[in-house]
């Protein structure tokens, strides 16, 4: 028989202690108790408002339209794993205005959903909604390059990952290429100076063709690594190849000439003072001339083939950002001629 309670008797008087089987059978229901208490509501989205005073803003890269895309994506596929948090209208009773997670609340909205988890907070203002925004902890680059690679590791596709986590091919491709850096690129990321994963995608790109070249370009500490000055470096690149490349065409020999060149360099002394002076004015001549210049404290480089829409003004490519501008001739200072 299994006991219920035990009966002690000490200096005359009896106590009665429940058994450890007692307890346990009183667990359960409390247990099950608190999990109905802990459980989310399944609100409607339609008795849910966001919050007109909350501190993103309507231009918040988190509410453009392909970010909604990619939370909605795996809302439909997986639906909201973390509730959002509301607390009651007091203007519209029944209604709900949320605390935090107004992506997931659009998210499912463009995933077409009729409900979402929610916990009701009424203890809630706008100061606790800056504070959640900013002590959220986002994953590094590379963590999210180590969870593509365990995940390709399974065998999955990128495609596959991509769908899964809501983001582009692109995306998971990019981080990818953080698993295997190029020793210069590496040094650069791990220390900091380039932690955005388009930029350091788009330098192991230009590195595969150019490695000395990108590799001297590293070295240089002082240089800022910003998707403009990698843009620009690329394009400095291409066209330095491309010049080399017409370069070889144009000094490929031609029969005729070959055929003939003892003659032309034996035509006297004044044909070779000729030749010589032409070779020395080629050396001075630049092939493919650069102006660099400064607007407003930023540099930049002269656009020679745009048009101006007006005389006295030039397009310029500024080199911190890339961005092309139309300027007043008269704001630019001249820096440098250099040879591309």
């Amino acid at each position: 028989m299994n006991p219920v309670s035990t009966t002690h008797r000490n200096a005359g008087e009896e106590t009665t202690e429940p058994s450890p089987h007692e307890d346990r059978i009183d667990a359960a229901p409390r247990a099950e108790a608190v999990a109905r208490v802990a459980r989310p509501l399944e609100l409607p989205l339609d008795l849910i408002d966001e919050d007109p005073q909350q501190p993103r803003t309507a231009d918040n890269p988190g509410f453009s339209p392909k970010s909604i895309a990619e939370i909605g994506q795996t809302i439909k596929i997986r639906g909201v794993k973390s509730p959002i948090s509301v607390r009651e209208n007091p203007e519209a009773p029944g209604h709900y205005i949320i605390n935090h997670g107004a992506r997931r609340f659009r998210g499912s909205k463009w995933a077409e959903k009729t409900t979402i988890p929610a916990f009701i907070d009424n203890d809630y203002n706008h100061a606790d909604q800056v504070i959640e925004n900013l002590q959220r902890n986002e994953l590094t680059p590379r963590e999210i390059a180590d969870f593509i690679g365990r995940e390709l590791a399974t065998g999955k596709k990128k495609s596959d990952i991509a769908r899964e986590i809501g983001k582009s091919p692109a995306f998971v491709t990019q981080h990818v290429t953080l698993l295997d850096l190029p020793d210069p690129i590496a040094k650069a990321f791990n220390t900091g100076r380039a932690s955005d994963v388009t930029v350091v995608s788009e330098l192991v790109t230009a590195f595969r063709k150019n490695p000395k070249e990108v590799g001297a370009w590293l070295a240089d500490e002082t240089q800022e690594l910003t998707r403009g000055t990698v843009k620009l470096l690329r394009e400095f690149l291409a066209d330095k190849r491309r010049q080399v490349d017409e370069d070889a065409s144009d000094s490929e020999p031609d029969d005729d000439l070959t055929s003939n060149a003892h003659t032309q360099f034996d035509e006297g002394e004044n044909e070779r003072a000729e030749n010589d002076a032409y070779s020395r004015s080629s050396r001075d001549k630049l092939k493919r001339t650069i102006i660099r210049v400064d607007y407003r404290g930023r540099p930049a480089r002269l656009i020679l083939h745009k048009r101006p829409s007006a005389e006295g003004r030039a397009w310029l490519k500024l080199e911190d950002d890339g961005v092309e501008v139309e300027a007043d001739l008269g704001k630019v200072k001249l820096v440098a001629l250099i040879e591309g």
